[in-house]
């Protein structure tokens, strides 16, 4: 990493076994993609706790050439499972960056669309029907922007297929016309 790593936590003080976490899966990151530029991570805690009873909330920023990738995962239960959902989410986004780098990916394509055809929002996962007809799995950590609770039946979204340990999922979901900024 060109720079080193930044950790900044809110709401509660930060443990050598925390920041040693953090950090080793940070370098870890640097095993899919060799020229990171920098990593920012923010933990956030409820006020007053200690490291137990979440919500904890993760933000990575990756800097990348050419691009930022950005990871906002939370966790309502545990401070180590919000960091390593969010590094997990972050390596998704990294592969798919490092795809469309070397040109696995075709960048002049358009993104393909599909339905939210199921949800299970209290489990944080869901399926998309492609226009084929097809059923895609897709978890609350690939739906950009942190968007995962705006999702609704029948709402159009683009999406980045893989495949994944039980068949076809998506890396990344985004709303249909929804423009950041």
């Amino acid at each position: 990493m060109q720079r080193p790593v930044q950790i900044t936590f809110h709401d509660f003080s930060l443990t050598e076994p925390v920041e040693a976490e953090i950090r080793a899966k940070a370098a870890k990151l640097e095993t899919y993609y060799d020229n990171i530029l920098g990593c920012k991570v923010v933990v956030e805690a409820p006020v007053h706790h200690h490291h137990k009873g979440g919500p904890f909330k993760v933000r990575i920023e990756l800097a990348v050439p050419g691009n930022d990738l950005v990871v906002n995962h939370k966790d309502d239960e545990e401070l180590s499972v919000a960091i390593r959902e969010a590094f997990h989410a972050m390596r998704r986004q990294l592969e798919d960056y490092v795809r469309q780098r070397r040109g696995f990916v075709k960048t002049h394509e358009e993104t393909p669309q599909a339905r939210i055809a199921k949800l299970e929002s209290d489990k944080g996962y869901g399926f998309l029907e492609t226009a084929d007809g097809r059923e895609v799995y897709f978890h609350r950590n690939s739906v950009l922007h942190d968007d995962f609770e705006r999702l609704t039946i029948g709402m159009q979204v683009r999406f980045a297929e893989e495949q994944g340990q039980d068949g076809p999922q998506a890396s990344t979901v985004t709303i249909v016309g929804k423009h950041h900024g």
